[in-house]
């Protein structure tokens, strides 16, 4: 991974400061789908973000407004305005990704919306950072939306330089492109991958979990590569149980985020422990697996968990 790769455009927010307030805001990729906790819930790379600097910092306060499927209006709408009450030190945003993956959603648009929020952000004094998209060339169907993706992507890049924001460019995060940083829908981290992208917001932000080696190159060795035929069995799985219900609720204007609420909703003192043992190995401190599992190996226990949450973001 090159040095532009994993440098942010802004520099405005270089400098390590003390964060003791934090809120996430978002769809359901920083509501945590789909890395669960032992309560029965998400944890997600915002938790885990939020158990780290909470080790550094006492009566650190954190807040997480993000719920599945909402789009651009919602997240810089109701998320926007209950986060500039709260006033934060630090607040990351990801959002764009329910609107991109709509063909006749306008990118500029979608941008200028977009920019105007984290202005507001800024100019209340919160450092903010930004994800951009992620490369979805690895994954079929998917693959279809990779342009559109890579536009906008390119957008939030010139909003983080114009507003003096960061950038996680999930785009160059090489190991987001691995299958073991996806849960079996292929539309949300699983543990490793929230691992993963905690990882590398947490040394932008000066305060690194660990070694680089974190986020950049967590497994040793590449992806297992299945036979032809069980790639092809496995599509046609992941089609029948995650992509035709999602496209059948897109059809009817439906979420799998309506009705929900915030799972932190009000910024309060983070209670329990940071998240990884101290001085764990990458693997044990980000849940990193060796392998993943064949789709012969879904059990009917695990689908029925995916069913309530199949909205890409």
């Amino acid at each position: 991974m090159t040095d532009l790769e994993t440098t942010p455009p802004g520099t405005g927010q270089a400098e390590p400061a003390v964060i003791r307030s934090y809120v996430a805001i978002g769809d359901s990729l920083t509501e945590g789908l789909d890395d669960p906790a032992p309560d029965g819930g998400y944890r997600g790379f915002a938790d885990r973000l939020a158990e780290h600097l909470g080790a550094a910092a006492p009566g650190f306060c954190y807040a997480n407004l993000a719920v599945r499927g909402r789009r651009v209006r919602h997240i810089f709408g109701e998320q926007l305005e209950q986060t500039l009450r709260f006033a934060p030190d630090l607040v990351t945003v990801h959002a764009g990704g329910n609107d991109v993956l709509r063909p006749t959603t306008n990118l500029d648009t979608l941008a200028a919306e977009f920019e105007a929020g984290v202005r507001r952000l800024r100019d209340a004094g919160i450092r903010v950072v930004i994800l951009s998209g992620h490369d979805t060339g690895w994954v079929p169907v998917l693959r279809v939306y990779r342009g559109r993706i890579a536009v906008f992507s390119m957008h939030l890049r010139a909003i983080a330089e114009r507003t003096a924001s960061d950038i996680v460019d999930l785009w160059s995060l090489g190991a987001l492109n691995d299958p073991r940083a996806w849960s079996v829908d292929r539309l949300h981290f699983n543990a490793a991958g929230h691992g993963i992208v905690a990882a590398r917001i947490a040394e932008l932000l000066g305060c690194p979990m660990g070694p680089r080696e974190l986020w950049a190159r967590p497994w040793e060795t590449p992806p297992e590569r299945l036979p032809r035929i069980l790639r092809r069995r496995e599509n046609w799985r992941w089609a029948r149980h995650h992509l035709v219900p999602w496209l059948g609720r897109r059809a009817l204007g439906r979420s799998s985020g309506d009705g929900r609420l915030p799972k932190r909703p009000e910024l309060a003192e983070l209670a329990g422990p940071a998240a990884g043992p101290e001085g764990a190995g990458a693997a044990e401190a980000l849940d990193v697996p060796d392998t993943v599992e064949a789709p012969e190996a879904f059990t009917a226990a695990a689908e029925q968990r995916q069913a309530d949450r199949l909205d890409p973001r």
